[in-house]
């Protein structure tokens, strides 16, 4: 084939008549999988895509004997590459850097008339969505989803295909970018030489941003003669520079650039002949006609946060002038990225410009040429091919696979005027990225080691390996749990979280000092919350997990409690040997590499676990509001006393000697006031008031923090305010409940914190002895049984709640540390069981309730502060914390529980049992897999959810809680012979 065919710039029959019409046969070429406008693109000899393709087969490679097609010219049936195709091959290209990807701000100007005088006025502009300036002109549009028209779309390629396009511009300012767009277009005939200063003039006109519309009395008088004057001196350079007819362009920095013949009968098209930078001397005449201090003042410094770091500028200039005959277009990308002024409303660099100016008349066409040029800039892939495009024919390509994605709804069906809201969540445009041959289907035994390797759950095969590579992963970003730390949503969580862990710390503390006989009560948990909390944020692999009091911890210690009084044992040196004992078994463990048994705890057990432990707290905040009524019975005040209350004179008054004081008949304050005694089967100590009042600040501090939290998503106050308050949630719900409190004065139950730092048990010390007065030396060997258990309790809660944490989900930066967590939490175990504290091990709901804290909505990664240090201080400021009422508390508790449902597939496939088909939201496994199969999975999850609730609520059956999530680990592989290979990957079982 003739080399300079594939140089040619491909004809296009649909343009030969008038630019806006279109034949037949244009679109049927839409309408194939190909799409070329009625065309064909020349491309590479690639195989052909039978699937698609199979049409063109039959009649396209029987050939002649010159090579040339048995049914058309070998000139225009040529092998053709699909657009998907080439726009992988242009994307899968080695670059040497210089083409690089930036995120990209998009910003169209039209062309306006004030008078006699011109000016460039922001009409819209794109970060990811489109904002358009409404039709009053004085305030921006909500961010929505572009829709074109594909109408518009057909005339934007045509522009590409017709138009000057000059890649890797060398320029530094706009009027060395017009003279060098106006020269190819006038060198191609496509512009008369007297319109060239006229164009200029209007490309260096002012522009005016949204944002500066209130300063337009201000400035118009003081700017429009500068910028009369400013292209008074680019027009009088022009003539010197290009007065002369045999100044030839330079074309060697365009060598890509191809040639498109025929184009001189084009209305819509310009210059089709490209050339590079002018090898004359170019004055340093800048457009900006302001001062630097000025030019600072004028940019949006306050969008300017909206702006992706490294972002770069694409602006779209449209407008009509009436001494035009045809429009004149021009795509130009910088060689770098270039501060023109005040072209843009934010101080980032252009790399793109597209320039379409015609006759007037068309300003409507011309205005939806722009918004679908700065749609396509915004699109993830064609954005990436306009930057690394070589040619014409690579952005043709790009646009070409655009309109193979875009979806075309019909007119009568939807109104274009609707602006759709942005989705929740963008779908991946890595498919479109990828070919078909470049996505081959992994193993699935392959892709369970890559995901096990990635997490660090891949046997090392040599003895601590594992922890090596967790410390190994850790190292990089320890130093950024300190900074980050001082992020303002890293320290609302800190004081959320501290009344989040306090209050179940002290509850835990009360339940154990019953259990033991106060050997380990309410200041011990405070002090290993300290130490836990402290140590092992400081060197844990996942800071994130929160450690806490488990039930069946508690449990464990009850029995071993009674285990000890029954057999005239000492508790607390029996204890201590347990924990040395599973401190080593664990170290054990984390020696092989046991950690790597986490990968077959898969989403069925976790979703049954964190479920249940949320049911868990939901339920235990109702029941204690429930409580604070059988202290503070309600009672009707019809309902009469049982028998009669009477004052009784206490024995040392003076008023006894009185005969004619009647103690009896006084009323109960009265009583009190002469320290008298209210005494009989009717009195009957009741306060309705404290419980109905402790239920209105139980429901008000969840509905306040529900509210608060999702305040960030609401129209009101400026997104800094609203962030800071959706931070501070749960803590302002906290406050003002409080004062509520304080200001009814009402007895209402409140936290009850130790006022001293000493042991609760005056029969004890901090350091544990290792025998005691009663227990023999072979307790020491006998304590390994017990070990075993506590192991299996331990290594089951910790390690369920950092599988739920480090969830793909929860787009963690920094990585896991199984093995790491494991070996920190063994240390812990060991110093507690010295010190004669409480066991802590992961707290599921609170290091769920940690990580959503920390959620944030952008990219940057999520902090991994430490918020237990301030538990160890709660005693010095117990009187504070005293003045905090319990049902505000139980009130975080209930928060913590519903929140942590949130995102649960468990539980949003629970609520799709009681829904209509038709009202059921679009799940992606509601697509794939019949909603009756649905259904069973959700029985059978929820039927084990239901056993483990009631092993774990029965005292008795409660020690064996975690060994029953072993055997949720073996119900989940019996589903296989159930449920398919398919269906599972959809709800990642």
């Amino acid at each position: 084939m003739n080399p300079a065919i594939l140089d040619e710039a491909p004809r296009d029959p649909g343009v030969r008549v008038t630019h806006h019409s279109y034949t037949d046969q244009d679109f049927e070429g839409h309408r194939a999988h190909t799409v070329y406008v009625g065309l064909h693109v020349p491309g590479y000899h690639r195989r052909s895509h039978h699937r698609r393709h199979r049409h063109h087969h039959k009649n396209g490679h029987k050939k002649r004997e010159d090579g040339t097609s048995a049914e058309y010219p070998s000139e225009l049936h040529r092998p053709v590459t699909p657009p998907a195709e080439r726009v992988h091959f242009i994307l899968g290209e080695d670059e040497d850097g210089s083409h690089e990807s930036h995120p990209l701000f998009s910003e169209m100007e039209e062309l306006h008339y004030e008078g006699d005088e011109m000016e460039w006025r922001e009409t819209a502009r794109w970060i990811k969505f489109e904002e358009d300036v409404e039709e009053g002109g004085n305030r921006w549009s909500k961010p929505h989803v572009a829709t074109i028209s594909l109408h518009s779309l057909f005339e934007l390629r045509s522009c590409i295909l017709n138009g000057t396009v000059m890649l890797d511009l060398e320029a530094s300012n706009l009027d060395q970018i017009s003279d060098l767009v106006l020269e190819n277009i006038v060198n191609a005939g496509h512009l008369q030489l007297e319109s060239r200063d006229r164009i200029k003039e209007a490309l260096l006109r002012r522009h005016r941003h949204q944002h500066e519309r209130k300063h337009d009395k201000v400035d118009k008088s003081s700017r429009l003669p500068l910028i009369r004057s400013l292209a008074d001196i680019g027009r009088n350079s022009s003539k010197n520079m290009f007065g002369s007819s045999s100044s030839a362009p330079n074309t060697a920095a365009q060598d890509s650039i191809v040639k498109s013949p025929s184009c001189s009968s084009l209305n819509l098209g310009a210059s089709c002949q490209q050339s590079g930078q002018n090898s004359h001397n170019l004055g340093e005449i800048s457009n900006n006609s302001t001062s630097s201090a000025d030019l600072q003042h004028r940019l949006n410094q306050a969008f300017m946060k909206k702006i992706p770091p490294g972002a770069e500028a694409s602006n779209i200039l449209v407008g009509e002038v009436d001494f035009l005959d045809r429009a004149i277009i021009a795509f130009v990308r910088l060689s770098q990225a270039t501060n023109l002024g005040d072209l843009t409303e934010v101080p980032v660099p252009t790399r793109f410009l597209f320039i379409l100016l015609g006759p007037s008349g068309n300003l409507g066409r011309y205005h939806e040429i722009g918004r679908a040029m700065a749609t396509l800039m915004s699109d993830e892939v064609f954005h990436d091919v306009a930057y690394k495009a070589k040619s014409r024919q690579d952005l043709l390509a790009g646009v070409d696979e655009f309109l193979d994605a875009v979806t075309v709804l019909p007119p009568g069906a939807w109104d274009p005027s609707i602006r759709i809201e942005p989705p929740q969540q963008l779908p991946s445009q890595e498919s479109r990225k990828k070919t078909e041959t470049q996505e081959v289907k992994i193993d699935e035994e392959e892709e369970e080691e890559k995901e096990r390797e990635e997490s660090g759950l891949k046997r090392s095969g040599r003895l601590f390996g594992g922890l090596i590579n967790d410390v190994k992963r850790k190292r990089p970003w320890y130093l950024s749990d300190f900074t980050d730390a001082l992020a303002l949503q890293s320290i609302a969580s800190i004081f959320f979280l501290y009344f989040a862990c306090l209050t179940p710390i002290i509850t835990f503390g009360g339940l154990l000092g019953d259990a033991t006989g106060e050997r380990i009560a309410a200041i011990e948990s405070l002090l290993s919350g300290a130490i836990c909390g402290i140590l092992y944020g400081l060197f844990s692999g996942q800071p994130l997990t929160i450690l806490g009091s488990t039930g069946p911890v508690l449990v464990f210690e009850t029995i071993l409690f009674d285990f000890c009084r029954d057999n005239d044992l000492e508790y607390l040196p029996l204890r201590l040997w347990i924990g040395l004992w599973t401190t080593l078994i664990l170290l054990i463990l984390v020696a092989f590499d046991a950690s790597a048994l986490v990968c077959y705890i898969t989403r069925f057990t976790e979703e049954n676990f964190a479920t249940l432990i949320s049911f868990i707290f939901i339920y235990k905040s109702v029941e204690k509001v429930l409580d604070i009524g059988h202290y503070n019975p309600l009672m009707s005040p019809i309902t009469p006393y049982p028998g009669q209350c009477l004052c009784t004179a206490p024995n040392d008054t003076s008023l006894e000697s009185s005969g004619d004081f009647k103690w009896y008949n006084l009323n109960s304050s009265a009583c009190v006031f002469y320290n008298g005694t209210m005494e009989g089967p009717g009195c009957i100590s009741t306060y309705p008031d404290i419980y109905l009042f402790s239920i209105i600040l139980y429901a008000s501090t969840f509905s306040i923090a529900v509210f608060l939290k999702e305040f960030k998503f609401t129209p009101f106050f400026p997104t800094k305010i609203r962030c800071t308050i959706s931070d501070f949630a749960v803590v302002i719900a906290i406050l003002l409940m409080t004062v509520a409190d304080v200001l009814m004065g009402l007895n209402t139950p409140k936290l009850q914190v130790p006022a001293k730092f000493q042991p609760t048990w005056h029969g004890r010390g901090w350091l544990i002895p290792f025998f005691g007065e009663k227990n023999p030396w072979w307790t020491a060997i006998a304590t390994i049984l017990p070990a075993l258990l506590a192991t299996i309790l331990i290594f089951m809660d910790q390690q369920i709640t950092a599988v739920i944490i480090n969830r793909h989900e929860n787009k963690l930066k920094k990585g896991c540390g199984y093995h790491l967590d494991l070996f920190v939490l063994a240390i812990l175990i060991a110093v507690c069981s010295i010190l004669g504290l409480p066991w802590f091990v992961a707290a599921t709901v609170l290091a769920m309730t940690h990580v959503n804290s920390l959620r944030m909505e952008s990219e940057c990664s999520a902090p991994g502060e430490k918020p237990q240090f301030l538990v160890g201080l709660s005693v010095l400021f117990t009187s504070v914390l005293q003045h905090i009422p319990m049902p505000v508390l139980y009130g975080v508790f209930l928060y913590m529980g519903v929140s942590s449902l949130k995102g649960s597939q468990l539980f949003d496939r629970m609520l799709i049992m009681f829904m209509p088909q038709k009202y059921q939201p679009d799940y992606v496994f509601l697509r794939s897999v019949p909603t009756r199969r649905v259904h069973v999975f959700t029985l059978i999850q929820l039927t084990c959810l239901a056993i483990l609730w009631i092993i774990k609520s029965y005292k008795p059956t409660s020690i064996g809680f975690p060994l029953m999530l072993v055997v949720m680990i073996g119900v989940r592989k019996l589903l296989d012979f159930v449920f398919t290979q398919r269906i599972k990957r959809f709800w990642m079982m």
